[in-house]
């Protein structure tokens, strides 16, 4: 199944999702809205939001409230991606510069809380307290994420229960947030709500690692980003954490000494060590087994288009080039 498969399964909510988030990305200060503008609409392929989309229409659910939740998502997301991209001192995002390397640190970052606080005033709107708890919880454990990254940074100890822990606060959790709040508008099962939280996390484990298989493996023209960057940062993932379990010494104590650095200018031979090492594909199986995982916790849900074709996103979460 193709992503243009799985969008047509929620074609007419999708284009009212896109609508919201014109209508509600207008502000009085026209720096706010130019850059949000520019950042919503760079080429993402909101798999978030679709995520809420397609829970909810799996559930039978398709009420005004689901848009403005799946709009919500969009907005936590992207707001997420200007305070990272600053923190990352990123220069290009989806084959584009990033907000910060257009207009600086200081209008990204405000920006950024701008649409977090939007989010908010919305969550108000839909009135569901469940649905705040879980958005209110998830957008906690997203910051936890992303310090408890930031503090690993140049670490070539990290071990891969930490890079879990990572990947799980910074990416899984909008994703779980994505479907289990759907799940609290369409049900007030708390099996189909757990179901839904679980799906959530393990499409976004499966995700992360394919993003960071990419990262040593993919295209640039393809990522919309350099190959290596992660390297260039000095971010320890798991491609790189099993290289350094499986190489000869002398290799281990170059990559252990460029990630101490903080990468490095040339990461050429890097992503050669990686790609020779087996670590791709003991990170593809990985990656296979969180899909698979968020496929089975698919079984509870009633059998339908919407059941399809999120089983669809999680296989295509690991058969992607971008």
């Amino acid at each position: 199944m193709q992503i243009t498969d799985i969008n047509r399964v929620v074609e007419d909510e999708f284009r009212a999702v896109n609508e919201e988030i014109a209508r509600e990305l207008s502000s009085d200060v026209p720096l706010v809205e130019h850059i949000a503008e520019y950042i919503v609409s760079s080429g993402g392929k909101r798999l978030r939001p679709l995520v809420t989309l397609l829970t909810g229409q799996m559930l039978g659910y398709r009420e005004p409230p689901l848009i403005t939740l799946a709009a919500i998502i969009e907005f936590l997301h992207t707001a997420t991606l200007l305070h990272d991209d600053v923190v990352d001192t990123s220069d290009m995002r989806r084959g584009r510069p990033t907000a910060n390397n257009k207009w600086g640190n200081a209008p990204s970052v405000l920006v950024g809380d701008f649409l977090y606080s939007r989010a908010f005033q919305m969550m108000v709107r839909i009135g569901n307290m469940p649905v705040m708890q879980t958005l209110a919880d998830a957008t906690n454990v997203i910051a936890e994420g992303e310090v408890l990254q930031l503090v690993n940074v140049r670490n070539p100890d990290l071990s891969i229960d930490n890079y879990n822990l990572v990947i799980r606060g910074k990416t899984a959790m909008l994703f779980a947030a994505a479907a289990q709040s759907a799940a609290c508008l369409a049900t007030t099962d708390t099996k189909l709500q757990a179901a839904a939280r679980t799906y959530g996390i393990e499409l976004g484990m499966a995700f992360q690692i394919q993003d960071d298989i990419l990262d040593y493996s993919g295209d640039t023209a393809e990522l919309g980003k350099n190959a290596g960057d992660d390297l260039a940062e000095g971010k320890v993932t798991l491609p790189l954490i099993r290289t350094l379990q499986t190489c000869p010494k002398a290799d281990r104590q170059t990559i252990r000494q460029i990630i101490r650095d903080g990468g490095t200018d040339d990461p050429g031979p890097v992503l050669t060590l990686v790609q020779n090492s087996g670590a791709l594909p003991y990170c593809r199986d990985r990656a296979l087994q969180h899909s698979q995982r968020a496929i089975a916790a698919l079984d509870v849900f009633p059998a339908g288009p919407g059941r399809d074709a999120l089983a669809g996103l999680a296989d295509l979460a690991v058969n992607r080039v971008s």
